[in-house]
């Protein structure tokens, strides 16, 4: 318990002693919870010049790593978690004064909350649930999160208001200036994670964010051991090219998770569900858990307690749907070439081209248009969508009823005339994806208990800020892949490695999944929690799982479900289904 300076708790959890550093000025508290490599020093100057919560937005900027800032001042608090939402605030007013917290679970409880069934069904579309800004809304009634880039103001009544400390920066920088940017600040990232020759473990598995990680923390100094997993499919490279990288590393030793491991994807547990111990919500990786479970095993037998992943790189640095809109809206005789190139390699027609370029729609009206479009057929290849939102779709087996309430709530969020996480659209599609990656990394954490930190540099504010300063025209080039990150990671990770060609598929992993435990996700569908409440239609269910499809899509679009079924059944949430009410939602 961390006090007032009244004397009256304040902060009350479980952590270690060098997890958080508490500093005191007058009448002022300061707390910052995690890893960082910030001196306190700083951090005392800082706080003596602190006159107001909001003058705290300064030092919330400059402190690297993914920390929890948390202010005591005057009988006025400041709570707040990350940019990635890798650490977040959620709060819910009990008895009459509202109450922050990390954790959903202890809030919960508090609150004695109960699942938000409309949530849940906003959770069954695909391919990763609800849009911004319905995809931060937690899945327990009364219970909000803090919304990405602010902070929670709590006054001496108990009464709550959010402000906002961060911005995204504009995307004036060039191509090496950015570059250099993104590879100083994730280099203190995990410098800060991986002090005085840290034995830490990290993915490898052949991909560049992976690869990067690893090369920076090799770096550092630490005493590194990295975990390659090898894909089911002959056709992926990725082992060819975490062989290279490995060979690269000759200072650290490097392990392989065969193909033939007995962890794979779908794997479920009929009576207890999956991620047992997990309030926040459905999985959002319900296929890996099992994985991620033999993965944990084997870091800590090699001594370590922190895991380095890639988590971030793809979105940071990859192509996001609507960068071509964004490039042409900026930078319009650049963007021919480009888009010329991109229509003939995805044989999308001139006319698709011409729509997707020339729309003017806001945001919101993008919102506005999603409940006519859920139950609608996917798109079929070739498809073009340089939208603000990319298509959601309904799955077949949900309920006419399960269907009307999320036509519901997209009408209601657009009627709010929400506003995007940046005017542009690329950088909002990047934001809106890296609060979805946070999500699932601060899951995984929570799933696994405290034996392992699963940590991902990439999604850390700094490392968000420097690659968002990039021009949008040096977001992408001909013939290369993620060109700021290779610019960055030049002259660290050798050239014949930053110069793959290719990127590894993983539908294999899917289709052997399914193929493995469709008995099991047979038997999730007797006494469905989900046909009890009226989300789905349990036969529709039962006749996909039998017959998926050929294709990737065909399984993904099952997971969501599988995922709240599962859910609905974990140790987690039984106080919370005592007190439900079955029948359709409407």
């Amino acid at each position: 318990m961390v006090a007032h300076a009244s004397g009256r708790p304040w902060l009350i959890g479980q952590w270690q002693s060098d997890e958080i550093i508490v500093l005191a000025a007058g009448n002022t508290r300061l707390a910052i919870a995690g890893r960082t490599a910030i001196r306190e020093s700083e951090v005392t100057r800082a706080l003596a010049a602190v006159r107001m919560p909001s003058d705290l937005d300064e030092l919330a900027r400059r402190i690297p790593g993914a920390v929890h800032l948390l202010l005591s001042q005057n009988g006025t608090t400041r709570s707040q978690g990350t940019v990635s939402t890798v650490r977040q605030i959620f709060h819910a007013t009990v008895d009459g004064v509202t109450v922050a917290s990390s954790s959903i679970a202890s809030l919960g409880r508090l609150a004695g909350a109960r699942i938000d069934p409309e949530a849940l069904a906003l959770r069954l579309l695909s391919p990763l649930g609800a849009p911004w800004p319905l995809s931060q809304r937690t899945f327990w009634a009364g219970i909000q999160a803090v919304p990405v880039g602010h902070w929670l103001a709590v006054d001496r009544a108990g009464s709550a208001r959010t402000h906002r400390w961060w911005h995204p920066p504009e995307p004036v920088r060039p191509l090496d200036e950015a570059a250099s940017e993104v590879r100083e600040s994730l280099s203190r990232a995990i410098a800060g994670r991986v002090p005085g020759g840290r034995v830490v473990t990290a993915d490898l598995s052949g991909g560049l964010d992976s690869t990067s990680v690893a090369f920076l923390a090799a770096a550092a100094g630490a005493d590194l051991t990295t975990f390659h997993v090898q894909p089911l499919d002959p056709a992926n490279t990725d082992t060819v090219w975490a062989e290279r990288a490995a060979a690269a590393l000759a200072g650290a030793r490097h392990r392989v998770v065969p193909r033939s491991r007995p962890a794979n994807l779908f794997q479920v547990d009929v009576e207890q569900g999956t991620g047992a111990g997990q309030w926040e919500g459905p999985q959002l990786w319900i296929g890996g858990w099992a994985h991620l479970e033999d993965l944990e095993r084997r870091v800590t037998a090699e001594g370590s307690d922190l895991h380095l992943m890639g988590f971030g790189g793809d979105t940071l640095f990859g192509a996001m749907p609507a960068h071509l809109w964004s490039l042409a809206r900026r930078h319009p005789l650049r963007a021919l070439p480009t888009v010329r190139r991109s229509r003939l390699l995805n044989r999308w027609s001139w006319s698709a081209c011409l729509r997707g370029l020339t729309d003017r729609s806001t945001f919101a009206q993008a919102v506005a248009a999603l409940p006519a479009q859920i139950d609608a057929p996917p798109p079929r290849p070739p498809h073009l969508d340089l939208g603000w939102v990319p298509p959601v779709r309904i799955p077949p087996w949900a309920t006419a009823a399960a269907a009307e309430t999320v036509r519901d709530a997209l009408r209601t969020a657009a009627a709010s005339q929400p506003q995007p996480l940046d005017p542009d659209r690329v950088r909002h599609q990047v934001l809106e994806a890296m609060a979805f990656e946070g999500a699932l990394l601060r899951q995984m954490r929570a799933a696994t208990g405290p034996s392992v930190e699963w940590d991902a540099p990439m999604l850390d504010h700094q490392v968000v800020e420097a690659a968002l300063s990039v021009r949008i025209a040096d977001r992408s080039a001909p013939g290369q892949y993620k060109p700021l990150l290779t610019a960055a990671m030049r002259g660290l990770v050798p050239d014949a490695i930053l110069d793959r060609p290719d990127k590894g598929e993983f539908s294999a992993e899917m289709h052997e999944g399914l193929r493995r435990n469709r008995q099991t996700l047979l038997e999730l569908c007797d006494g469905s929690l989900l046909g009890e409440l009226g989300l789905i239609d349990v036969a529709a269910l039962r006749a996909r799982l039998l017959n998926p499809g050929p294709v990737a899509h065909h399984l993904t679009i099952l997971q969501n479900t599988l995922a709240c079924e599962s859910w609905l059944r974990s140790s987690a949430v039984a106080s919370a289904r005592s007190g439900r009410k079955t029948g359709v939602l409407r």
